[in-house]
Order: C-alpha cells, then structure tokens, then sequence
C-alpha cells in the first residue's frame, strides 16, 4: 500500500477549520450509502441478443460440397477428383463458383438458403434439379481471443459456442497477470454486459452466454488496472493500481486533491461507481471522515469511477450529468453497464 504524502494530508486538514488533530486510524466503514442498479432484462437481450437459436450462416473463406444427383459432373468436388481445396471456396464477395452456372451470390444465406439458391440458379439448365450443400470447413466463423491467455488469437471452432467454451480455445487464462474485473466481451463495438469475473471465480454460470461470430473475448493485463477520478480535483483522469491496491485517499492524491478542492468539494460525499456485467453499485464514501481518524480508508476495485462533486451537488442524477461529457470521452474503456446504462439513457431513475 502506497504512504499518503505528507502535504496532501496537510493541506486538506487545514482546510477544515473544525477538524481535532489526526487520530489514529478507526476500522469504521466510511460508506455513507450504497445502492444496487441492474439493467433490465429488455436491456440485455437487446444487446446480447440470441445467437444460441442462430443457424450458421455461410461466408468468406467457407468451403462447401455441393451434389447435384445425376449429374456428377456438376458436383463439387466432384467423384474420383483429388484436389487441396475438398469443395468450392466462398469469395470475400460471398459468392461460390460451381460447374456450368459460374459466380452464384450465396453469403450470409444458411445451408438450406443456398441449396435452394443453387436449385434455382441449375433450373434454368435442368429440370426439377436436386441439389444437397455440405459444409466442409467453417473459416468465416471465429472468435478473437486477446489478452492474458496461453494461447491467444483467432479461432475457427466452426459452429456457436457458450462463452466458457469459447474461453478454452485460447488455452488457459492466466489468472496471476489477468485483469478479470475489467475483462470483456464484444460484438462489434458494443461490450456485452457479462462478468467473466463472476463466471470464472465464482461459477456464476448465468454469465456463460452463447457467443456469435466475430465475437471479441478480452482479458487485459492487471498491469493496466486504474480507476477514474473526476470532478472537483486538480488532475481529473485515470490512475494506476500499484502491485494490485489502490484506496480512495491514494486515488484523490494522485489526481492532485489539493486546499483549493477541498474547500470547494463535497468532501464527505464522494461518489463511486462501481460496475461489473450487468449491474453496478452506486456508492457514496465520506473520505473526510477517514482524514480525521473516523473512518477507514476505502478500497477501489478497477474500473471505479470516482466523482467529487462539487458544494451544492447532492443528487445522483446530478452527478452522472456532470460526468457525462468525461464519459463520453472514454467510452471505450468504461464497463459495459455504465456504457449501456449512462451512455445511452443519460441518467439513473
């Protein structure tokens, strides 16, 4: 645990004109209030989605058979034929060339679409043809693996997978450098509200949602762990965990917390949010309490937002619309619940 500096200690006490000389530390909780927020189950499933129920679809690189009975020679590959590629290859145009009808557009279609696509395309050649689709090999659906895993990359399971099957492809997690509490998962842009630190912990197997392809699993470096100071504060921004700890008193000093803060901020009501999957714990802290003696020091977990609001703010909703514009600024780091909840509707109930 890192020593407070001397002049921060200083500087704040003077600033409290009735505050007694320091005391010895107290094992008092200096948690004002605390608060649970979830988000709805509308809200998840629109971001998750259902890829579970999702039929594969064909795409890039995806290698398929194709029988057309009684006419082997319009069969890919067709019979007695020796070759690298066991089928026809889809372009990144999605299209498949095949025998006699050339460049037929089938990406994006499942297997019975392109069947039904390829009838068609032969019918204008062959009476009531019959035609079969074989998926060879899968390359179009993968996973990308990133972050603290033995064997991280991307990966071509070849069909949907849960996300702790998902999480096996990339070897094992190697939980004593991984970040777990800011580790996530993505489709796209968008950060799905899931815990993998809950999942992998502590079994909570209602975490191990069905992934879809293109999904990005990341399990950053506990190297990179931080929380995020704003508000009434000289140097508002991230700051570093050192060897893995980080408190409330240490997070205010290292983002400049000074005299002219101090008398301007709600000092015995700083706000905490602290996020992991689906919900989120909205804390107040009364970090004057711990500069007298009264109270302890509070532990920050990674990814907490921490917000001194300035005398005269009092509210939640106050507060997430003061920081909104600090949040926006960094949205691509923040927690998929403050992402989907705060970013989205602006503001708590």
């Amino acid at each position: 645990m890192r020593p407070y500096p001397a002049f921060f200690i200083t500087l704040i006490l003077a600033g409290c004109a009735s505050a007694p000389p320091p005391a010895q530390q107290s094992n008092l909780s200096p948690v004002v209030s605390a608060q649970t927020q979830s988000l709805t189950p509308q809200q998840i499933s629109q971001v998750i989605g259902s890829a579970a129920n999702t039929a594969y679809a064909l795409g890039t690189d995806d290698v398929i058979a194709v029988n057309v009975y009684g006419h082997p020679d319009l069969s890919v590959p067709g019979p007695g034929v020796s070759t690298v590629m066991p089928g026809a290859l889809i372009t990144s145009d999605g299209t498949v060339d095949l025998p006699m009808i050339g460049s037929v557009d089938i990406g994006g279609q499942t297997i019975p679409q392109a069947q039904a696509t390829i009838a068609a395309a032969y019918g204008r050649d062959i009476a009531n043809p019959q035609v079969s689709v074989q998926l060879v090999e899968a390359r179009s659906f993968r996973y990308y693996i990133l972050g603290e895993f033995s064997s991280p990359g991307i990966k071509y399971p070849g069909h949907a997978m849960t996300l702790l099957s998902a999480l096996a492809l990339g070897g094992s997690v190697n939980l004593n450098s991984a970040d777990l509490y800011q580790a996530y998962v993505a489709q796209g842009n968008v950060k799905l509200p899931v815990d993998l630190y809950q999942l992998l912990v502590n079994g909570d197997m209602s975490q191990n949602i069905m992934l879809a392809s293109g999904d990005t699993i990341v399990v950053p470096s506990s190297a990179s762990e931080r929380a995020f100071v704003m508000g009434a504060v000289g140097k508002p921004g991230p700051v570093p965990f050192v060897d893995g700890g980080l408190t409330l008193l240490q997070a205010l000093s290292d983002a400049g917390m000074g005299l002219s803060d101090i008398t301007s901020a709600r000092f015995s009501a700083v706000h905490i949010i602290r996020s992991s999957g689906s919900s989120a714990q909205l804390i107040i802290v009364n970090a004057r309490a711990t500069l007298r003696g009264q109270a302890a020091d509070f532990p920050l977990d990674p990814g907490d937002i921490v917000y001194v609001p300035p005398t005269g703010f009092a509210s939640w909703n106050q507060s997430i619309d003061e920081i909104l514009p600090s949040l926006q600024a960094i949205s691509g780091i923040l927690s998929p619940f403050v992402e989907i909840e705060y970013l989205s509707r602006n503001r708590i109930p």
